[in-house]
Parts: structure tokens; C-alpha cells; sequence
């Protein structure tokens, strides 16, 4: 049950540790320069801060302070088992540059914290108390300094306004339960099921609702506990969460999931051609999301944004290394996107193509075809369909942090199914990248000075709860991991050549 200090949020059962790329300072700066605001990303090695809010056990903060090592990153959580954890693996990894606090946002005195050049609260704005929603706004007046970078996730309406009532009935009938949150989740779901199954009118309309309710299979029961058995669950307009956040200053730049900042690969024209009577930003923002089916939004903010102008923005994301994360003949030139599929002219494909043969800056590769494209379109299509990742300091090396948190992180996984914290930290690209449990137990192994040469001991050691059946399977993904990412783990250096 919920523990008499959690005002209501789910404090019995620990997040689910988790990597998620929008964090990341490097996502965020990218953000500001596709939209054309003024940003700039520290060196690895430079004196700067950033802070995460409602961190859980702080695998993201983890991740940034591994690749960053002159930075100072402070992670700050209400729930003590998870600050436990956090800190138990950054002293495992001997990470000094970050510190770990248990606190309630509320209460928090800003003279506890330093002066941030970038923020991040993932899964916090939606989930908690409205006292606890002014204490984050609190901390950002006073810790943000003039241009800093603030990343925001929360359940965004009208995506959520068909799942208020389902979110309300799995709460009510797992309240009416004991035991704990993940035994009242249980409770909650069998019931919205059950009704579901019966035609329950507000279960059977909402396109979301049916997903969550039918969905059966991958969704952790840790998740669905944190996600609906929260007392303050409450969705958000954009509209609203930027006028909240208006009182530190900040001002609303972009999506930080890249393709959702071009409106035509997004919308139908129609519905652009609607959009395009307006000049207002937040106006845009509202008839995008009712058209688009986007539950979950990661916005980016930056306290004074300072807006450039075209050449200034093509100039800088010129300057960004695209760094391969896929192999070569993985190339995907057709995106299935909510306007449809799109498919990309001949010479971006022919960019596109190179950038897999990379690194390389943006700059080199639009070099390729003079005037068949812009530097944010293409910086958008690699990074934003999960073929590059940006990098601005390409030449940084692997630090010595990053190698010990991820040779710990490999070194915990005993089973195939283990789908705790699933990334690595990476120098070059100054956070995490995010892998499978299989590449992360190899890259364990080689930091520990094995070899591929190895290969079928580290199949028996992930095996001994498996059938023979599936220890083949397990064999036959290994070998492709060595043979198509553990290459690409080599050019990160995030394990020896």
C-alpha cells in the first residue's frame, strides 16, 4: 500500500530504471537549434550543471555524469529506495561528480542546489501534487540560470481526455484492494477489462484506451502501477504546462523528438493549411495535438531564448557530427509517419546513406548534393528515425567513469530478461546509448578484458533457466551482436577495439 508519507503517489513499488534519450543535454541543444534558438553544450569536461527532478534511481543522471565528467549533476527524488539505489551504483562506480538527493520538490530550499545550465523532469508534472507542481516551478525561478535548457514530460490533452475515466476506474478499484500498488493495479486493470470486454462505452471509443487495456504482453506491471494508481494523475494542455512555466521565465522552443517540430511530415495538408492561419506557437501547438494522437509530450524550454535567424541556425547544425548507431545496410529512406509514409527525395537518400558510413558533420554530408536539402532536415530525418545520434564534441574520448558504470552495469545482468537501465554511457555522445540487455552484457564482458573468443561461455552463462530451444536463439543473437553492434560499441569506444 502507499506508504503515509507519499501524498498519495505510488512509493511501494520502485520505478522501472530507465534510459530516455530527451533527457539528454546534447537532445536538448539539438531541440533549441532546429527551431532556432541560440544554444550551447559544454564541453565534457567544462564546469557545468545539470539537475533531474523526480530522478527515480537516477539512471539518466547517471548516464550524464559518467560522459561528462567536469560536470556536476544532482538527482532528487521523493522515494528513498530509489535514491538508495542511485547512490549505491554511482559509489560501485566511483562517479564523484554527481550527488544523489531524497527530497520532496515542495519543500526543497533552493539554497540546497547549484545553479543549473540544464534541467529535466521525466514522469513527474502529470503524476504529482499540485503543491508539488509549484515547488518545480519554484526551484526553476531560483536555479536556472539566463539561457538554461529545462526538458518537461507529461500526458498531454486532448490525447489523455478519453482515458481520464479509465484512469479513474482502474484507481477507485484498486484502491478497494489491500495489498500493494502493483497487486491494486492488477485489481484495476482485471476490472477495466472485464468492462471493456462488455462494450463499456468510454473503454471502447478512445483509440488509446483500447491500446492500454488490450495490450497484454511487454508492459511492466511497475509501470502500469506508476502510470494509473497515482492519486494526482492529471493530463495537461500544452498551453497550460507553458503558461505555468511561464512564472520562471522560460519560454516553450520544441519537441524534443525531433520529426514532431516539421509540421508537414506530421499533418495533412488540409489540416496545415488550417494551422497556417494562425502566427501564434501555442496556437500551432493546440491544433497539432488534436490532430495527432500524442499522449506523451517532450518539450523543450529555455529560460530567455534568444532566436537567430536562418543562416545562423544552418550554420550551427552544420557544426554537429551525425554518428551512426545503425549498420550501413539498415538504412530506412521511407518514414512511416502520422501524415503518412514518406519517402525522401534522391539526394537526401544519397546523404542519408553516407551519414551511416560515418561519423561525419552535417556539413560534409550536404556537401554531397549542393542545394538538395537543409541542414535541419537532414540532422531531423537521421536522428529523429534512430539512425545517428548527434554529437558536438565527437572527438572527446571515452572517460574513464563511463567505462566503470558500464562495465557495472553489464556485469548485473544474469538473464535475457533482465530490462533494468538499458544503456551505456558514451563520452562522444556526452549521455547514454540506449541497447539491448544482450549488447550490454557484452560490452560488460569486453570492458572486463574478454573476448568474442568467448562468446559461446557468456551464451551458457545467460542460459541456465533456458530450454535448448531458446539457447539457440540466444546463441544466433549473440553472434549478430558481435558481428553488426559491437563494431558500432567500438567506434563510440565505448568498449576496446
Amino acid at each position: 500500500m502507499n506508504q503515509s508519507w507519499s501524498s498519495g503517489y505510488v512509493a511501494d513499488v520502485p520505478y522501472p530504471e530507465g534510459f530516455y534519450v530527451q533527457q539528454s543535454p546534447a537532445r536538448m541543444v539539438l531541440t533549441c537549434l532546429l527551431l532556432g534558438v541560440v544554444a550551447d553544450l559544454p564541453s565534457p569536461t567544462d564546469d557545468a550543471c545539470y539537475i533531474e527532478l523526480g530522478c527515480g534511481v537516477g539512471f539518466g543522471a547517471l548516464m550524464t555524469a559518467a560522459s561528462n565528467p567536469g560536470w556536476k549533476v544532482v538527482a532528487i527524488d521523493y522515494n528513498p529506495a530509489h535514491i538508495a539505489v542511485g547512490v549505491g551504483l554511482a559509489r560501485a562506480a566511483r562517479l564523484a561528480n554527481i550527488e544523489f538527493l531524497e527530497a520532496d520538490v515542495s519543500q526543497l530550499s533552493p539554497s540546497a542546489l547549484p545553479t543549473a545550465d540544464f534541467v529535466t523532469l521525466h514522469g513527474l508534472w502529470s503524476w504529482v501534487a499540485p503543491e508539488v507542481r509549484a515547488g518545480i516551478v519554484r526551484l526553476l525561478v531560483a536555479k536556472t540560470r539566463p539561457g538554461a535548457i529545462v526538458h518537461i514530460s507529461y500526458n498531454s490533452l486532448p490525447a489523455w481526455q478519453g482515458a481520464i475515466g479509465m484512469q479513474r476506474l482502474i484507481h477507485e478499484a484498486g484502491m478497494r484492494v489491500p495489498g500493494r500498488s502493483d497487486e491494486r493495479i492488477e485489481a484495476g486493470m482485471e476490472l477495466a477489462r472485464e468492462l471493456n470486454g462488455l462494450s463499456a462505452h468510454h473503454l471502447v471509443e478512445s483509440k488509446l484506451v483500447r491500446g492500454v487495456l488490450e495490450k497484454r504482453e511487454g508492459v511492466a506491471t511497475q509501470y502500469l502501477t506508476h502510470e494509473y494508481m497515482n492519486v494526482h494523475w492529471a493530463p495537461e494542455f500544452h498551453a497550460d504546462v507553458a503558461d505555468a512555466l511561464s512564472e520562471a521565465k522560460l519560454d516553450w522552443v520544441g519537441s524534443a523528438n525531433p520529426l514532431e517540430n516539421f509540421p508537414g511530415l506530421m499533418m495533412t495538408p488540409e489540416q496545415r493549411k488550417v494551422m497556417d492561419r494562425y502566427s501564434d506557437p501555442i496556437m500551432h501547438e493546440l491544433i497539432k495535438d488534436i490532430c495527432l494522437q500524442r499522449g506523451l509530450r517532450h518539450d523543450i524550454y529555455v529560460r530567455g531564448a534568444r532566436r537567430g535567424g536562418i543562416r545562423q541556425r544552418e550554420a550551427a547544425i552544420s557544426r554537429l557530427t551525425l554518428i551512426p548507431v545503425v549498420c550501413p545496410d539498415e538504412l530506412q529512406t521511407t518514414l512511416d509517419l502520422p501524415a503518412g509514409k514518406a519517402e525522401m527525395s534522391e539526394p537526401l537518400k544519397e546523404m542519408m546513406g553516407a551519414a551511416l558510413q560515418g561519423p561525419a558533420t552535417v556539413g560534409e554530408l550536404l556537401a554531397r548534393a549542393p542545394g538538395h536539402g537543409s541542414a535541419a532536415e537532414l540532422a531531423s530525418v537521421m536522428i529523429g528515425s534512430h539512425q545517428c545520434q548527434p554529437s558536438v564534441w565527437p572527438q572527446s574520448g571515452q572517460p574513464e567513469g563511463a567505462d566503470r558504470l558500464n562495465r557495472l552495469l553489464g556485469g548485473r545482468v544474469a538473464s535475457v530478461a533482465d530490462g533494468r537501465g538499458l544503456a551505456l554511457a558514451c563520452g562522444r555522445l556526452g549521455t547514454g546509448l540506449g541497447v539491448s540487455t544482450l549488447l550490454k552484457f557484452i560490452a560488460g564482458r569486453l570492458l572486463n578484458g574478454e573476448s568474442e573468443k568467448d562468446a559461446d561461455a557468456w551464451v551458457a552463462a545467460l542460459g541456465g533457466d533456458l530450454r535448448p530451444e531458446e539457447l539457440g536463439t540466444v546463441r544466433e543473437l549473440m553472434h549478430t551482436a558481435l558481428e553488426r553492434r559491437v563494431p558500432l560499441l567500438r567506434q563510440l569506444q565505448i568498449v576496446p577495439g
